[in-house]
């Protein structure tokens, strides 16, 4: 079977297109790095659907967590605290367990057993967390002189928000929401070490990296093959965050332009 064959056999089996069972043997470099290249679907899927819906929220709870009403602050700050401080992969089992629990009280819950739901909730709740987080901080570093220059212009309630409070917050927090994203997109290979099954081996990049280590005895190339993938997802999301948050800053001196730098999250 040439390389072009494999590509098409196995480019897109992760999400149920192409040979229904896997290589036994004689695994050549082109199918491992095929099938690990299909199970980014998965990964990018998670990470880019947890990342946009998880943007809405964390901009809700961090004006929560900003807000006096203690009705608003508390639930910001609790919601910050318990998935900032409890680990993603517990996370991921409790949420299965759960899910698994309310499958047999309704129906209804059945979809969410499901890593492709399940697991994207659990994703989309935690890094809306961390980011909420991070507005909130960037909240606090909004300048006086921004605000007081929107009362004397005239601005209140929703405009001021939506024309200040909301652009320079996310111009102060950018550099660090890029790194959350990095960070997200690399946590993605948890879901299914973490409880959420996959179904008839179809499997993130991880898991198909992880099968052929066992099957091979060599974890030497499939590992070094996903990484290569992830470091040029990472490429791609500084690229793609660093053009926002030009776009962002261009009212700003070119030297005074906050500028995307990778720090990687040692702990979490």
């Amino acid at each position: 079977m040439s390389c072009w064959e494999t590509i098409a056999d196995y480019g897109l089996r992760s999400i149920g297109i192409g040979e229904r069972l896997l290589p036994r043997e004689d695994f050549t470099l082109c199918q491992q790095v095929t099938l690990i290249g299909s199970g980014m679907i998965w990964n990018i899927y998670f990470g880019f659907m947890a990342l946009f819906s998880g943007f809405f929220l964390a901009t809700t709870v961090a004006m929560g967590k900003a807000a006096q009403n203690p009705w608003l602050r508390k639930p910001s700050e609790w919601f910050i605290f318990v998935f900032r401080g409890s680990p993603l992969f517990i996370q991921f089992f409790f949420a299965y367990f759960l899910f698994l629990s309310l499958k047999s009280v309704s129906g209804f819950f059945d979809v969410f057993t499901s890593a492709w739901l399940g697991a994207l909730v659990v994703l989309f709740l935690n890094t809306a967390a961390y980011s909420g987080e991070i507005f909130y901080g960037a909240l606090l570093s909004i300048p006086k002189g921004d605000m007081e220059a929107a009362d004397a212009y005239g601005f209140s309630g929703w405009a001021r928000f939506r024309k200040i409070t909301w652009p320079t917050m996310l111009r102060l927090a950018w550099p660090a929401y890029t790194n959350e994203a990095i960070f997200l997109f690399h946590a993605t290979t948890l879901v299914y070490f973490s409880g959420f099954p996959a179904w008839k081996q179809k499997g993130d990049a991880l898991y198909y990296a992880n099968y052929f280590a066992d099957k091979t005895f060599n974890p030497f190339v499939p590992y070094p093959i996903l990484a290569g993938y992830f470091i040029l997802l990472t490429l791609i999301i500084i690229g793609g965050f660093g053009l926002i948050n030009r776009r962002l800053n261009r009212h700003l001196p070119q030297n005074t332009r906050s500028k995307i730098r990778l720090r990687p999250t040692l702990m979490r």
